[in-house]
């Protein structure tokens, strides 16, 4: 295993932590509904929050596990974009750190703030977790305005390797490219959360009837943002490096997909496994495995967009600012022999998938019902 092939196996490790990531965004996107979906009587709201109170804290670890990882195999991506633009990061991370308080204090006895407080703290997750995650993914394709120069490492005064605009990072948010990706992850996690209410709570009245009519808007939003994220995408520069210098190149994401055709092919795959699981769920109200083809859709789709973020010479982490600053996969890894034993450590992800996957079937064998809500001890 030479430092190339470490280099394009790590990046497709982080591809497949990112799909995930995106996928369990549901917990955020149910989220974002509990004063629309939810406000009708606080038994709805309770059965939501129970329902995604079982995987809240996978929807968590997937974003640490992320960002470790990314931590791990490429480094300079790391201090570059999180030590740079912090005020974005931080953002995120106090959403999510109000997500996980409100999910312990919520329905406990004498809290300070009351239940209606914790709800407004999960629905400011559910919309500004997903919106900015969206947007920081976004600085893959539009870039960032930002420097990097290594030999700042020798400076004894100021050590710092990249440098970034005033703002540090708020600017991504007034890109309105960023915004479009930004809304799609948020109206897909909108989506995906109606797919799972429909396969995880057991319920036959308005509630389900409700949930249908929020499938189909947030399904066409999120298909209409989408596709103008996409048509931006492929019309989009990006900065490629040719073996001696970086360089801006027309069309360049286009370029990826067409030459790399299996990115396409999966591209349509899970484009049309999206569109079918919302479709059919939507048209036959008895189907409830709509989160599963949807969702496996949603991870094949995400994995190309990693993917022609970062192979065929792509700077994953292009600079508007100086175009020779931005990262690639090359020049932005750990060393060799980091990669090589990060490697070894890797083989235990099919084991602890496996974990996941069993303690997420024990946790849905039985639907979330009214009576468990009034006969549980341990409620959300």
């Amino acid at each position: 295993m030479d430092i190339q092939f470490l280099q394009s196996y790590w990046w497709l490790l982080i591809s497949v932590l990112g799909a995930v990531l995106v996928l369990m965004l549901f917990v955020q996107g149910g989220q974002s509904m509990l004063w629309s979906l939810g406000g009708r009587s606080s038994l709805h709201a309770t059965l939501m929050v129970n329902s995604l109170g079982r995987k809240w804290e996978l929807s968590f670890t997937s974003l640490v596990v992320f960002g470790g990882a990314f931590f791990a195999s490429f480094p300079l991506f790391y201090s570059t974009s999180f030590g740079g633009a912090y005020w974005l990061w931080m953002l995120i991370l106090f959403s999510f750190v109000l997500q996980a308080v409100s999910y312990e204090f919520r329905s406990k006895h004498g809290n300070l703030f009351g239940t209606r407080v914790y709800d407004c703290f999960l629905l400011l997750n559910g919309c500004v977790g997903c919106v900015l995650l969206g947007v920081a993914v976004g600085m893959f394709f539009f870039g960032s305005e930002f420097t990097v120069e290594k030999a700042n490492l020798l400076d004894a005064g100021a050590p710092v390797i990249s440098r970034w605009s005033a703002t540090h990072g708020l600017e991504a948010i007034g890109d309105w490219r960023n915004l479009t990706l930004g809304f799609a992850v948020l109206f897909l996690a909108r989506t995906l959360a109606n797919l799972y209410f429909m396969n995880n709570i057991d319920r036959a009245d308005d509630f389900l009837r409700d949930n249908r009519k929020s499938l189909l808007v947030n399904g066409l939003v999120f298909v209409v943002l989408f596709l103008a994220f996409l048509a931006l995408l492929l019309t989009a520069d990006g900065v490629a490096y040719d073996g001696k210098a970086m360089q801006v190149v027309s069309l360049k994401y286009l370029t990826n997909y067409l030459e790399m055709w299996w990115c396409l092919v999966v591209l349509l795959a899970g484009v049309v496994l999206v569109l079918y699981g919302v479709g059919r769920a939507y048209f036959c109200p008895k189907f409830k495995a709509g989160i599963w083809y949807a969702g496996t859709g949603v991870v094949l789709v995400v994995l190309t967009l990693f993917w022609v973020a970062g192979y065929n010479g792509t700077a994953y982490y292009p600079s508007t600012l100086d175009v020779n600053s931005s990262l690639t996969i090359a020049n932005s890894s750990s060393s060799e022999f980091t990669l090589t034993v990060m490697s070894v450590v890797s083989l235990l992800i099919p084991f602890v998938v496996a974990y996941i996957a069993y303690v997420w079937r024990a946790m849905d064998k039985q639907p979330v019902t009214p009576e468990e809500m009034k006969t549980s001890k341990h409620t959300y």
